[in-house]
């Protein structure tokens, strides 16, 4: 596997190689490095490789290229240096960026069969991320590397069939394509694991958000609705806790600050995602607060999923694949954007107990369905078809 990231800290990643070498199939991943953290490690029996390579992130756009195209070419040399010695029956590339796939070029040059994990769309991602860059001239650039990179892989998989209808409508056949979920492992996820926090057992209102501190999550108008409670609803004395890390950290703490709240949101910083459990047993409720735009259209967030696993009550941005996913109230949803009504929402779920207790039963039915554990059989069987296992 190939993947621009800190092999740590990508669950997706993770999930799937630790579900191989479960399998019986060994896997050796190159990826991001940590100063910290050592070049060779085995992680859960996954051998991780970390190039000396780190993520800008929050950087410029001339930044992040020349980190792209660093590592492209970091890892594809490392790849025919470790396929003399192993001799890879199958190499797996995670986007972003997608032209990463080009890195197997020698690999596929001598028959190892590629395959492309889309994670997200990366034309409507550039657009999100780098607002001013984008113009039609850009656009179509990042289309035709998509297409060429689909069409260099010998398979495509991507998270969600939303996505998967994009690319099909880009020309991707159904034959060359693959959805494999983005879904918690609830072996990882397990409520009966964990010291279940009893709702508001010392009085507060204790929500939780474990995921990037990045524009694209609407952390700002999570902070608002907590300064918007915290006026109007004293007696729920809410508070809120932030784990991970992200170029909006800064500018979420000073809101927090200027709203006067400062002491009810609390930044932890990066967690291991072994954590993350723990973290969320230890609240009342989860957030999965993301901005509506092109690229989140697509997306669901799998917070939810990991907030449902653990039997907490969600509230979440009201995102098109959100209610096809999760119909009938088992996510409670508000408007993008709107802090009022995320306030409304979470006031709501704090208030009625019973329609808590619905909402953390049907979305506990919904995760159990889509488990990672059912997922993994799935991914395993397509990896042992296309590498002739």
């Amino acid at each position: 596997m190939i993947v621009h990231a800190y092999y740590e800290e990508d669950p997706r990643v993770r999930r799937e190689a630790e579900s191989l070498v479960a399998a019986g199939r060994p896997v050796l991943v190159l990826s991001l490095k940590r100063p910290e953290l050592p070049a060779d490690e085995l992680l859960h029996g996954v051998h991780v490789r970390r190039l000396d390579e780190q993520r800008h992130q929050g950087a410029g756009l001339g930044t992040y290229l020349r980190e792209y195209v660093s590592f492209v070419v970091r890892s594809g040399w490392a790849a025919v240096k470790l396929h003399r010695r192993h001799r890879f029956g199958l190499v797996q590339v995670h986007s972003l960026p997608d032209f990463l796939v080009f890195a197997a070029l020698p690999l596929k040059l001598v028959g190892v069969p590629v395959v492309l994990d889309l994670h997200e769309a990366m034309p409507e991602f550039f657009v999100t991320r780098f607002p001013g860059a984008a113009n039609p001239i850009s656009h179509r650039l990042l289309l035709l590397q998509e297409r060429l990179s689909m069409a260099f892989a010998t398979h495509v998989i991507t998270v969600n069939e939303a996505f998967g209808d994009r690319l099909r409508k880009l020309g991707l056949r159904d034959d060359k394509l693959s959805i494999v979920i983005n879904s918690p492992s609830l072996e990882r996820f397990d409520a009966a694991a964990h010291p279940q926090r009893v709702f508001r057992e010392d009085g507060m209102l204790k929500l939780v958000y474990a995921g990037a501190l990045t524009p694209t999550y609407e952390l700002d108008v999570t902070i608002r609705a907590i300064a918007r409670i915290a006026t109007d609803r004293p007696d729920l004395d809410v508070r809120l806790d932030l784990y991970g890390r992200g170029d909006s950290e800064e500018e979420l703490r000073a809101l927090a600050a200027e709203l006067g709240v400062r002491g009810r949101v609390t930044f932890h910083g990066r967690i291991p995602i072994d954590a993350v459990p723990a973290a969320v047993a230890a609240a009342d409720m989860g957030i999965a607060p993301t901005r509506l735009d092109r690229f989140t259209a697509m997306t669901i967030s799998g917070k939810i999923y990991e907030y449902g696993a653990m039997g907490k009550p969600v509230v979440a941005s009201r995102l098109p694949l959100v209610e096809r996913t999760f119909p009938n109230g088992t996510v409670v949803t508000y408007e993008p954007g709107d802090a009022a009504g995320l306030a409304e929402a979470i006031v709501a779920l704090a208030d009625h107990p019973i329609r808590r207790a619905e909402a953390v039963d049907g979305s506990r039915d919904v995760v159990r369905d889509a488990a990672w554990e059912r997922e993994a059989e799935r991914y395993v069987a397509l990896v042992d078809r296309l590498s002739g296992s």
